[in-house]
Formats: C-alpha cells, structure tokens, sequence
C-alpha cells in the first residue's frame, strides 16, 4: 500500500515535482528533469528503455514512483499515457517523422552529419513552436519594452544568444548592459541594477554558477526577470518572471542553439513590430549601409 497520496494526473504531478526537486537525490532530480522533458516519449517507452537514456538504472525509476506513492513506475507512466491521448508529438516522434521524409542517416561522412543536426533541429523548433505558450511570449515582450535598461547575460555556449540579443536590442534603441564574465566584473555590475530594469539570461546544463547566483539576488530585490533555460526543473525557473524552457532531449558533441536562437529573434522580432507601429513588416535597423 502506498504511503502517500500519488498525484492523480499529470499537472498534479509535476506540480508536486517541482514542489520536491530541490531536496531530491541527483538521480531522482535527473529523472525529474527527464520525464519533464519528454512526456510523450515517458508515455511509450519501456522503463528499461526510459532508463538507458537516462544512464540511470531501471530499478531507481521504480523507486522514484514508489516515493511519489505510486506502487510502481507503470502506475506513474499511466499519467503520461492518458496525457498523451491530447498531446501534440514528442521530440522523438518529430525526429523519427523528418529522418523518414529525409532520409535517416547511414554514413559517417561530413554530409551525413550534417543531415544529422539538420533534422534534430527542425525538430527542435518544431518542438518550441508547440510548447512555447503566447502569453509568456506576450508577457515578455511587455517586459522588453518597458524595461529602462535590459541586462543580458549569459555564459558558457549561452554567450551567442546574449550577444545576437544584445545587438537587434541595441539596433532597436533599447538600452542594454551586457553582463560580461570578462574582468570579474559581471556580479558587481549587476548590483546597479533597478526594478524599472529587466534582466535577460541565458543558461543551459550545466548552468554557469555565476548566471545563477545574478538570477537570484535580481529576484529578491523584485527586478523582473525574462529566463531561456533547458527545462522547468533548471535553477533559473524559480527566480524568473516568464521562463521558456527549450529542452535539450539528448546530450551529443554538438549542443545546438538552433532553438534559443530562434525564440530570441522572435521576441526580438515582436518588440521591433510594437517599436516600429509595423505588425506586417517590422524591420531590424542594420549597422552599415545599404
């Protein structure tokens, strides 16, 4: 008999995850982060299968459930099923469908791997245009063009999508202040920052320590925050304002940015539609001439 009362559907129990996760083991928060990421996939895969993807041994799923007082983790997996009777297709499902329309790859050449990151990323973004909701992309938006000053940062691979940021920001006459590790200077700039301010941040697995202390001391002193992050689970969500979560679904040699990319320049792209009165065809000023 289980000890506890186990969430009765899937809201209930990511709710309760999310509630749990910061006093969780290491291999249950990597679980966490794993069933958060991939429901669909959670909902149709063995738990052997779930488990090899994890690096993480079957048996710890199973008790993961039964501490979330289910008997075991096919109780648990019933959630995700029932979910996924309304769900859009998972990542997986999304990569398999483009590898059949592309062609999926059998060599080891130059081309082959490129055909390869090719269709993880049109999964990805096919993966963001359904998950990412427009009211956060709404409320960020709002954030951006009230804020007095917007601080960016990000470190690590993040770097790039502060810096593309950092410029259509700029190009739009928004005043911006990047937040750069170079110096050490990076925490102490931030401290000038005000609540009529708006920090922008960026950080994926495994996150920059410094991104995350920022994040921190910027929400406890009520500056808003606008996060692009890997997951709901990451450090940054408790702290932000709005959070888009652009899930990375497999950890390989090349961690793409197709997908954070993109949600930038499309928040970007919007504030420029408000700024410029334009909302068929905003415009990004450009630095030389025509």
């Amino acid at each position: 008999m289980a000890e506890i009362e186990p969430p009765r559907d899937y809201e209930e129990f990511i709710r309760l995850v999310h509630d749990r996760y910061d006093g969780m083991s290491k291999s249950y928060q990597k679980i966490s982060v794993y069933l958060t990421q991939s429901p669909n996939d959670v909902a149709v895969l063995s738990v052997n299968s779930i488990a090899e993807r994890c690096g993480i041994h079957a048996s710890s799923f199973v008790r993961f459930a039964q501490s979330l007082g289910y008997e075991g983790f096919k109780d648990l997996q019933g959630l995700f099923q029932r979910r996924l009777s309304t769900a859009a297709p998972g990542f997986e499902a999304r990569k398999k469908a483009l590898e059949t329309e592309l062609g999926a790859r059998t060599d080891k050449s130059e081309a082959g791997f490129l055909r390869d990151l090719v269709v993880r990323d049109i999964a990805s973004l096919q993966d963001i245009l359904a998950q990412i909701s427009g009211e956060d992309l709404a409320t960020a938006v709002d954030l951006l063009e009230k804020s007095e000053t917007i601080y960016l940062m990000g470190q690590l691979r993040s770097a790039p999508v502060v810096e593309l940021l950092r410029y259509v920001l700029t190009m739009l006459g928004k005043r911006c202040v990047l937040l750069d590790p170079g110096g050490g200077l990076a925490t102490y700039m931030a401290r000038t920052m005000k609540d009529t301010d708006l920090l922008f941040a960026v950080s994926f697995r495994f996150y920059a320590t410094e991104v995350v202390n920022v994040v921190e001391d910027a929400a406890s002193r009520s500056i808003p925050i606008v996060a692009i992050s890997d997951s709901t689970l990451s450090p940054l969500a408790k702290s932000a304002t709005v959070l888009f979560p652009v899930p990375e679904h497999e950890y390989t040699f090349s961690r793409s940015l197709a997908a954070p990319m993109c949600l930038a320049q499309a928040l970007t792209v919007a504030l420029a539609s408000r700024l410029q009165g334009s909302e068929d065809d905003p415009r990004i000023p450009i630095v030389t001439g025509q």
